[in-house]
Order: C-alpha cells, then sequence, then structure tokens
C-alpha cells in the first residue's frame, strides 16, 4: 500500500529475546572507569546545589552512590534513580520482573521505600510482537505491586534493540538513609544474595539453557534486607550490579576512606556458576570489571576463576551492606585505609 511502513518477516520459531540485544541486563553498563571520566567534571548547578532551595541535595554524584537523595516537604529524604537495559533472560515476563527488582533496588540500598515508578521501554515493533512488550510491562508491574510501588505510565521509543526498566521515586528518613561513604574501620561486610548470575545469564544467552534459581534470585527484592539493616543501625550500603562485588566494594572503599578485605571462601555462589566461567560464558562486562579493579584490588590469595566470579557483573543483586544483616552471609571486613584498598584471602 502507497506510504504505509514495510513490515520485517515475523520469526520462525520460539523467539529468544536475548538474541535482540548485543549485551544483556547489568553487564551491558558503560565500563565504571569509563563512566567516572565522563562525569568528573560536569557542572550541574552554578554552586554544585539544586537551584530549588527546598530541594537541598543530600546525595548527589560525588561518590558515585546509588541513586540521587533531596531534602523533600516535612524532613523526609526523596529519593530518584533510573535503570534499564536490554533482555537479560529469553522469557518476556521474567525479563520484566528482573528489570523492575532492579530499578526498585536502587531505592532499597539507600534505606528507602520505593513509592512510583514510570515505565522505560524501547522496542523493535517491525521486529518483535507488541505482545511480548506486554508481557514485559506486566512483569514489571507485578513486581512494583509486590513492592507496593506505583506505576503510573511512563516512555516508550521504536528502538532497534528491547530496552526495558523504571525510573523510581522513594522515600526514606534523612537521618537513616544508607549511604556508600559512611563505612568505618571493624565493620563486618554481609552480602545478602550470591554471585554467578553473570556467568549463568551468559550461559543462557549463548545457549537457551535456563535456570530458575537464577531468575529467582534476581527477582527478589531488596526489601527485606533493606530493612533489617536500617533497624539494626547501619548507616553504609550498597547494591552488587553491573560492576561486580569488587567493584562496588570499590567504590563504598574510596568513598568511606577506608580499605577492606575479603573472605573468598565466605561469599556465596550460585550452583553452576563456577562450571559456567570452567566453560567460558564470561560476559565482557564481568572483564571489563576484573580489569578496572585490578589496581586497586589484590588477587594474590585466589585464583583467576574466583577473581572473575568476585567480579562477575550482577544483575538485580544483592546488598553489600557494612554491617550484620540475619540470614546474610559475612564475607569479610572493612579495615583502615593504607596500602591496596581491597585485600582477598
Amino acid at each position: 500500500m502507497p506510504g504505509s511502513t514495510p513490515q520485517a518477516d515475523p520469526p520462525i520459531g520460539p523467539i529468544r529475546l536475548t538474541q535482540y540485544s548485543r549485551g544483556g541486563g547489568c553487564a551491558c553498563k558503560i565500563p565504571a572507569g569509563e563512566l567516572e571520566r565522563l562525569v568528573a567534571d560536569l557542572t550541574l548547578t552554578p554552586s554544585g546545589q539544586p537551584l530549588v532551595p527546598a530541594g537541598r541535595l543530600l546525595v548527589g554524584l560525588d561518590t558515585g552512590d546509588d541513586a540521587a537523595v533531596i531534602e523533600g516537604p516535612g524532613g523526609t529524604a526523596l529519593i530518584s534513580t533510573a535503570d534499564f537495559f536490554g533482555p537479560v533472560v529469553d522469557d518476556a515476563y521474567d525479563w520484566g520482573r528482573i528489570a523492575a527488582a532492579n530499578a526498585l533496588s536502587d531505592v532499597y540500598a539507600m534505606g528507602g521505600r520505593p513509592v512510583l515508578a514510570i515505565n522505560l521501554l524501547g522496542w523493535p515493533r517491525e521486529r518483535l510482537p507488541m505482545e511480548l512488550a506486554r508481557a514485559v510491562l506486566q512483569g514489571g508491574a507485578d513486581v512494583a505491586a509486590q513492592a507496593g510501588c506505583a506505576v503510573a505510565g511512563g516512555h516508550s521509543i521504536d528502538d532497534p534493540e528491547p530496552r526495558y526498566g523504571m525510573a523510581v521515586t522513594g522515600l526514606a528518613d534523612p537521618g537513616r538513609l544508607l549511604r556508600n561513604d559512611q563505612g568505618s574501620a571493624g565493620l563486618p561486610l554481609s552480602l545478602t544474595k550470591p554471585l554467578g548470575v553473570g556467568v549463568l545469564n551468559a550461559r543462557h544467552k549463548a545457549t537457551g539453557e535456563r535456570f530458575p534459581h537464577a531468575i529467582a534470585e534476581m527477582v527478589r527484592l531488596n526489601r527485606d534486607a533493606a530493612e533489617s539493616a536500617v533497624r539494626a543501625g547501619v548507616r553504609c550500603a550498597t547494591d552488587v550490579t553491573g560492576f561486580g562485588l569488587l567493584g562496588h566494594l570499590v567504590k563504598l572503599a574510596r568513598a568511606s576512606r577506608v580499605g577492606a578485605v575479603i573472605d573468598a571462601s565466605a561469599v556465596p555462589y550460585l550452583a553452576g556458576a563456577r562450571q559456567a566461567v570452567r566453560d567460558g560464558y564470561v560476559s565482557g562486562g564481568t572483564r571489563r570489571n576484573l580489569e578496572w579493579v585490578r589496581p586497586w584490588v589484590d588477587f594474590a590469595g585466589v585464583d583467576e576463576e574466583t577473581a572473575l566470579l568476585l567480579a562477575d557483573a550482577q544483575t538485580s543483586g544483592g546488598l553489600l551492606v557494612a554491617g550484620e544483616v540475619p540470614g546474610a552471609p559475612v564475607i569479610g571486613e572493612l579495615v583502615p585505609s593504607g596500602g591496596t584498598l581491597v585485600k582477598i584471602r
């Protein structure tokens, strides 16, 4: 028909969403070093503070924390964050759930409660059925409902690759925020989810093998862990996502001006993660993470396989908490600064 848009032939056979994206999940983040150089000299406002006095900035770019925080009305802390990525699994509904849990996690990592989310959707509408996009959005909505967070609209574009996530607003007590710059020597380090989803997702993308236990971890909210940490008086935490455990620990240690020691034998890993590394299913994001942290980390106590797992790019990972969290293993401690920033034993 004259003037109409040519329609692409529909996919033949089962649709594997991961094949429509160059990267998957948080492994497709811009590398930490490049990102730090990118934002280092940005001038956001003339004074470095917001233009509206009522919105005094509490957490901004300085320490690379998980979300921005301003002082809201009535002495509340208003948390703002956004996160989106390409398919990390082939099932559209599961991808939606994972992406939503990952976006909400930034609010939990600040000690907050998510209250409002808007969808961010990019969809190749001439290549993939819109019914799959609907399944993605439903997955996100279901996880947001589980979190008690309203979803109200959003923004969508016709995109060559499928992408989905959320911009999330949360609330917190400004005196009980979890920040990455509040660590001090002597505090234990707890990890609330096992590592390894990155290498298992890489295996899934390459082979189509499905790992339900990895999906279960990625859709599990960090709400309970965050609430437990806040109740226990913890003031320092971050979530473990695309920069891996070591990347996020390096950022926390630098921000808090402390060092850290990790007991590699205490770190939990998902079943099958080590085998995935041995079989070569390691994403480019994980390898970039490892190279970025090498100047700050002493790897003398571990082999390359373990080093890759400690740098594995997680999607919707757990919280790394400077304190003890019920049910979470203690994997190390913060120590006085000096010499190597992070030592693995």
